[in-house]
């Protein structure tokens, strides 16, 4: 099946839904991740969250395709797109020790302004001009919602560490798009999703390093290991195999825009967990991200390189 016909068979609302539902499902991540970022170390805790994504979806993946070994070309396309989530969920984790979880939502906006560059380099993705200046609207409603209405904050840019890692962060993810279409040959998508789950659990293995084995587990709270588990499962497993499936038929850049609606998201979550709503000052903040989202959403994006088949 060709990209063109899979697009004609998925109506195209249910493949924008499957993008709003991945979204949702990431946004899980900051609140949770802020929780328990302390609890243990950045690079232990994502590697529990990827081995045990990986063995949730692999049975999975066996059962409809099997498990073939595929090759150290394709394997190495595979690597490429997990160094950059590996950056990514690094510096996320790791930023939310010194930052808010809402922070973190915000300055991931970013995400598609930077998919854009990504794309351009890497799979010849062109924007229109109204698209590119939604991109950088919806940037400064990201940086008003970080910087909680403050005008002297969002004129002097008062970003904390936390604000800065989690940024570096984004620049990695920004490639993470592009490569997904760049290195896609036509395999089912689960198949590809589910090696770059296991590189990322090498990566991670190699990361928390000695802090593995000097780990107190038994000190670890129940409430960690349940957090970790539920990440895994709607934050990696679900949301990994959508982002990569829409991706092939949207193109880079119009599935990260629905990153806009991560502030929104976190609000929604932070609100229902009973830590209640920022300054009404940040919501202007949010309903200009919300607005640039539907503008990159309008009409054609994608014009660069075929992704070849697709297979869900």
């Amino acid at each position: 099946m060709t990209a063109s016909s899979a697009a004609r068979d998925i109506p195209t609302p249910g493949v924008h839904a499957a993008v709003f539902v991945a979204m949702f499902l990431i946004s899980f991540s900051y609140p949770v991740g802020e929780a328990i970022a302390n609890e243990l170390d950045t690079g232990v805790l994502l590697l529990l969250r990827f081995v045990l994504a990986t063995a949730i979806f692999g049975p999975v993946v066996a059962w409809r395709y099997g498990i073939a070994w595929p090759g150290w070309r394709v394997l190495a396309g595979y690597a490429a797109i997990s160094t950059s989530l590996v950056a990514f969920f690094w510096c996320m984790f790791y930023g939310l020790r010194f930052t808010s979880a809402l922070n973190t939502g915000a300055i991931s906006t970013l995400i598609p302004g930077l998919t854009a560059i990504g794309g351009a380099m890497l799979v010849g993705e062109r924007l229109g001009w109204h698209r590119l200046a939604a991109l950088g609207i919806g940037l400064i409603g990201a940086l008003w919602v970080v910087f909680r209405g403050d005008w002297d904050r969002f004129i002097g840019l008062d970003l904390n560490k936390g604000d800065l890692i989690v940024f570096a962060g984004c620049i990695a993810m920004g490639f993470y798009s592009p490569l997904v279409k760049r290195f896609h040959r036509g395999e089912p998508v689960m198949t590809m999703t589910f090696w770059v789950m296991v590189i990322n659990a090498a990566w991670f293995l190699l990361l928390a390093n000695s802090a593995l084995w000097t780990m107190k587990w038994g000190e670890v709270p129940l409430f960690a290991y349940g957090g970790i588990a539920g990440i895994a499962l709607l934050s990696t497993v679900i949301s990994f195999f959508l982002m990569q499936w829409t991706t092939i038929r949207l193109g880079p850049t119009r599935v990260q825009s629905y990153s806009y609606l991560l502030p929104a998201f976190v609000l929604a979550i932070d609100w229902a967990i009973g830590k209640g709503l920022p300054s009404v000052l940040t919501i202007p903040g949010i309903l200009i991200v919300l607005a640039a989202s539907l503008v990159i959403q309008r009409g054609e994006v994608y014009a660069g390189r075929s992704a070849g088949t697709v297979r869900s």
